[in-house]
């Protein structure tokens, strides 16, 4: 359902806002919709009237009129005279209790919660529909670039394959950073936390948790399923090494971490879910590989729409904040023109693909010990679990070598058992690193 286009006899002519959070996005909310009042009115029909906002400490405002702040952000949502609110508080607990109090109140909300929808969209998205309310939050995914409304309704008559992108600024910064500098990643990542693109703990972002939550979202949108983030298959940036982003480069190709949501077809025929998070070498020709520092991308291809890409900051306080006032603008027009946003999708309850069956491409680098008949017997164990080798580059001095291996297409759970047979042998020294390769059709 899409919002309505007449104005209801006796609509509202002013709605209450209350806003949960005061942080980055928190003050960019505030500031917009004090400072864009007239224009915000003009396109809803009715006046946005902020009725108060929520935070940790009174004594930290922010300059807001102390009239309008609370530490009370249960009591603020139960007021009679607020018909929307904006979550921004982050977190599980209380946002999830607070947003399911205010859409069975009749409540409209508007989040940028992306830890929380991960986990319970299917219990939030049944509230609203209960009370006939919206709940929005284009906000959780990928900051200021539109991608969940496409998705949601531009889509809508299209059958989405495959989604995936960019989805963490921190982790592409850090990436970025080692590919053009030579940097190792914690030289990158102290870098990064120096420029404020890095928290103090940055584990949900370089661990990956941060992009599995937003690929959790996006997967079920796309495929009118629910996926959890637990339902994501999830590895961080941690472990890629400067001699990864350099070796990445002799193959024309960098390191991304991606988000991929897709649609694959097992052995029986089934169409299930694919919905991962892992560094890979994609190839410099790809759309993905020029998007570089903070900036986040999200590719789409559909059956009939072909390949959509969606660019631009993914976080920050303004840009965020722009897409949450996105959707309050649109649930307001909606409380004033008797509409009603996008219900939740989910009629196609399409399971999940283990990683093990999911066939990539993988590049994976081992120490061997230089001498004759070492790169046969390492051909032969790949080829014994039926992974076919593409491309081998060999490099390193007279004790030691270092082989790169590029594979074809593979099971997941066939290049697991061929890493592990290699760890044994007695030619190869150490398996340094195994990435996937993604954007090739080898």
């Amino acid at each position: 359902m899409t919002e309505g286009t007449a104005q209801r006899t006796g609509a509202p002519t002013e709605l209450g806002v209350a806003v949960l959070g005061m942080g980055n996005v928190g003050a960019e909310v505030v500031r917009i919709i004090t400072e864009n009042a007239e224009d915000l009115r003009a396109r809803i029909g009715a006046s946005l009237v902020l009725r108060g906002v929520a935070v940790r400490d009174l004594e930290r405002g922010r300059g807001i009129d102390r009239a309008l702040l609370t530490d009370d952000p249960a009591a603020l949502v139960r007021r009679d005279d607020v018909d929307i609110v904006i979550e921004v508080l982050g977190g599980i607990e209380p946002p999830r209790e607070l947003i399911r109090t205010a859409l069975q109140q009749g409540k409209s909300v508007v989040t940028a919660n992306k830890a929380l929808l991960a986990e319970y969209t299917g219990e939030l998205a049944t509230a609203a529909a209960e009370a006939n309310v919206d709940l929005y939050f284009e906000a959780a995914v990928a900051g200021a670039i539109p991608v969940v409304r496409p998705l949601m309704q531009s889509l809508a008559g299209d059958k989405v394959q495959r989604v995936a992108g960019i989805v963490n600024g921190t982790t592409n910064f850090i990436l970025s950073a080692m590919a053009e500098t030579g940097a190792d990643y914690d030289e990158a990542l102290a870098e990064a936390g120096r420029l404020g693109y890095a928290e103090a703990d940055p584990t949900a972002d370089v661990e990956g948790y941060d992009a599995a939550a937003k690929a959790a979202i996006l997967a079920s949108i796309a495929f009118h399923s629910r996926v959890t983030a637990a339902d994501v298959y999830r590895e961080g940036i941690s472990s890629v090494t400067a001699e990864d982003l350099a070796s990445a480069a002799k193959f024309d190709c960098t390191v991304k971490l991606l988000s991929i949501c897709e649609r694959v077809v097992g052995d029986d025929g089934r169409e299930r879910i694919s919905a991962r998070v892992y560094p890979a070498l994609i190839p410099l020709s790809h759309p993905l590989a020029t998007v570089s520092g903070a900036y986040n991308a999200v590719v789409v291809e559909a059956v009939d729409a072909g390949r959509l890409m969606f660019y631009g900051q993914g976080a920050g306080g303004a840009p965020t904040a722009s897409a949450v006032m996105g959707d309050v603008v649109m649930a307001a027009r909606n409380k004033v023109y008797s509409g009603r946003g996008p219900l939740e999708s989910t009629y196609a309850s399409l399971p999940v693909m283990p990683i093990a069956q999911v066939p990539t491409r993988y590049y994976v680098a081992m120490n061997v010990v230089d001498r004759p008949g070492v790169l046969e017997t390492i051909a032969g164990e790949f080829a014994k679990h039926g992974v076919s080798i593409a491309a081998v580059r060999q490099e390193g001095g007279a004790d030691a070598t270092r082989l790169i291996v590029i594979t074809h297409r593979a099971p997941d759970g066939a290049l697991a058992e061929t890493v592990s047979a290699l760890e044994n042998m007695e030619a190869v020294t150490a398996v340094s690193s195994v990435l996937r390769m993604e954007g090739t059709h080898e």
